[in-house]
């Protein structure tokens, strides 16, 4: 049993530190923008939406799958699944949408060491955006 809580706490590690990188990479004064709607807000009152759900691990923490989305966009609407996907192609390049959509239906097992390096990774990540 200590085994899989461990692992849990590392999984909501990494989601916490992800979350907070995928809100802050791109915003500007700590404000960041909506990647379906365009709202403007303050980056810790938006979310880490994923155009591929979160069960699936191998996407859950792929950078181009998660984008800042707001609460009505990601939640109410649903993750606005379309637009999402139209403005990853139109922002990445044409074909990511369905690379993802492929990508997301791979079976990935990500062991304790993958979840600490991935958390590591990222913290070192945010420690360069407050520089």
């Amino acid at each position: 049993m200590a085994k899989r809580t461990q692992r849990k706490k590392l999984v909501d590690k990494l989601d916490k530190v992800f979350s907070v990188y995928i809100r802050r990479r791109y915003a500007k004064n700590d404000i960041a923008e909506c990647f379906t709607c365009g709202k403007k807000d303050h980056w810790k009152k938006l979310q880490n939406g994923h155009f591929q759900s979160r069960k699936h691990y191998s996407t859950r923490f792929n950078e181009q799958n998660c984008q800042v989305q707001c609460a009505g966009c990601n939640v109410f609407r649903y993750g606005e699944q379309y637009k999402f996907s139209k403005n990853l192609d139109n922002t990445y390049y044409s074909g990511l949408a369905e690379e993802l959509h492929i990508e997301a239906n791979k079976t990935v097992k990500l062991d304790n060491t993958d979840l600490e390096m991935l958390i590591e990774k990222y913290e070192m990540l945010i420690k360069e955006l407050d520089t």
